[in-house]
C-alpha cells in the first residue's frame, strides 16, 4: 500500500520528470577501488613497544586500510610479518638488503625516528621504496634534557650524590660540602656540533643561563663552512654539545687528540649518537682528570647487551652520567612521532 500525502504514488510519478533518476557513475562517483594502486595500503608496524605506554595509533589507523601492530620484531621476523605489507613502520629493527629484496610489495618504508642507520637505503631505492622518516618531533623533550645533562655536571651532581650517600654531609663539621668544585654556566663558552632545530634550541635555552653559544663548522664540509671548526673552537670551549648525525666525517669526532687540546675542565654532552665520541678515550681523560665531566644519552651498541666501559665506570667517583637513549620519552614527543608518521603516509598517497 502506497502512503498518502507527498509519499504517495501519485506524487512520486508527478515528481519523476521533474527530479529524473541520475546514477552515481553518471553523476561522476566512483566507488572506493579494492584492488590497483588507488586502494588504501596496508601497513605493519614492527616494534610499536619502542614508542612507549599509552600512545594512541588512531592517526596512522586512519591512513591506512588495515594496520598489524607486533610489539617487538627480529629482523627475520619482519621478513614474514612484511610479506603482505605495502608499508613497514619501523623504529630500530634492521631491514636490510637481503629482506627487503624478498619484499616485493613493499613500497613505503616510515621510520619512527630521524636516524636511518638501521635501514639498507642503498637496497631501498634499488627495489623502489621510498623511505620516510620523522624530525623535530622531540625537540622540546631533547633539549630540556640536554640541559639537564649540563646542569648537573656543572653542579658535580654525580659526586655530591656519591658523597651523601656515604654519609660524607653527616660526619661533616661544616653546614655543606665544598669538596667538589662546581661551574657557573653564565659567561661560560658553549660549543654546539650542530645547528638544526634541536641545536638551535638548546643554544636558545643555554644563551637563557647566559652562555655564550658558538656552532662549529659541520664536520667534513669546513673547506665551504662560514663557521670556525671544532678545531679552532676547541682550546676555548668550556662545554662542548653534540646535535649532529653519525657519518664517516662524525665518527669519534670527541678523539684523544681533541680532548688533549681542550681545557682539562671542559664538560662533553652527546645527545645524538653513539660513536661520535670515542668513549674509552674520554672515559680515560675524565679518570685523569683531563677532562671535567661527561654525559652521554647514547652507547654505539643499544641496548648495550654485551656492556659497555662508561656503564662499569658508574660506581667509581667520576663526574659521569650515562642515561639511557631516553632523551626523546616525553609522551609529547612520542605522540608527535604517530602524527608525523600519519602525514608521511598522507603525503606518500598523494604522490603514488
Amino acid at each position: 500500500m502506497w502512503p498518502d500525502g507527498i509519499n504517495s504514488k501519485a506524487a512520486v510519478d508527478k515528481a519523476a520528470p521533474l527530479y529524473p533518476f541520475v546514477t552515481p557513475a553518471e553523476q561522476g562517483y566512483a566507488a572506493p577501488a579494492m584492488n590497483g594502486e588507488n586502494k588504501m595500503p596496508h601497513a605493519v608496524i614492527l616494534d610499536a613497544q619502542s614508542l612507549g605506554p599509552e600512545i594512541d595509533l588512531t592517526a596512522i589507523k586512519e591512513s591506512v586500510s588495515h594496520l598489524e601492530v607486533y610489539e617487538q620484531s627480529s629482523t627475520g621476523q619482519a621478513l614474514e610479518r612484511l610479506a603482505n605489507a605495502d608499508i613497514a613502520i619501523v623504529n630500530k629493527v634492521i631491514l636490510d638488503a637481503e629482506t627487503l629484496q624478498q619484499l616485493p610489495k613493499l613500497r613505503l618504508i616510515c621510520v619512527l625516528a630521524t636516524g636511518l642507520n638501521n635501514i639498507d637505503l642503498d637496497a631501498a631505492k634499488a627495489n623502489n621504496i621510498e623511505v620516510k622518516n620523522v624530525s623535530a618531533y622531540g625537540t622540546a623533550s631533547v633539549s630540556q634534557h640536554t640541559l639537564m645533562l649540563m646542569l648537573t655536571l656543572a653542579n658535580r651532581l654525580p659526586l655530591y650524590q656519591r658523597d651523601l650517600a656515604a654519609g660524607e654531609w653527616q660526619r661533616s663539621p661544616f653546614f655543606c660540602l665544598q669538596d667538589h668544585v662546581t661551574l657557573q654556566l653564565a659567561g661560560k663558552h658553549l660549543v654546539m656540533v650542530g645547528q638544526g632545530e634541536l641545536g638551535s634550541e638548546v643554544a636558545r635555552l643555554a644563551e637563557a643561563f647566559g652562555m655564550r653559544v658558538t656552532f662549529a663548522a659541520r664536520p667534513g664540509n669546513e673547506a665551504q663552512d662560514k663557521r670556525a671548526s671544532l678545531d679552532d673552537l676547541l682550546p676555548d670551549a668550556d662545554i662542548i654539545s653534540l646535535h649532529c648525525p653519525l657519518n664517516e666525517s662524525t665518527r669519534h669526532l670527541i678523539n684523544q687528540q681533541r680532548l688533549a687540546n681542550a681545557k682539562p675542565s671542559l664538560l662533553l654532552v652527546n645527545c645524538a649518537r653513539g660513536s661520535i665520541i670515542d668513549e674509552v678515550a674520554a672515559l680515560d681523560a675524565l679518570r685523569s682528570g683531563k677532562l671535567g665531566g661527561l654525559a652521554v644519552d647514547v652507547l654505539p651498541a643499544e641496548p648495550p647487551t654485551e656492556g659497555h666501559p662508561l656503564l662499569d665506570a658508574l660506581s667509581e667517583p667520576l663526574n659521569l652520567i650515562v642515561t639511557p637513549h631516553n632523551a626523546w620519552i616525553t609522551p609529547e614527543a612520542r605522540q608527535n612521532i604517530v602524527a608525523l608518521t600519519a602525514n608521511n603516509i598522507a603525503q606518500w598517497k598523494s604522490q603514488a
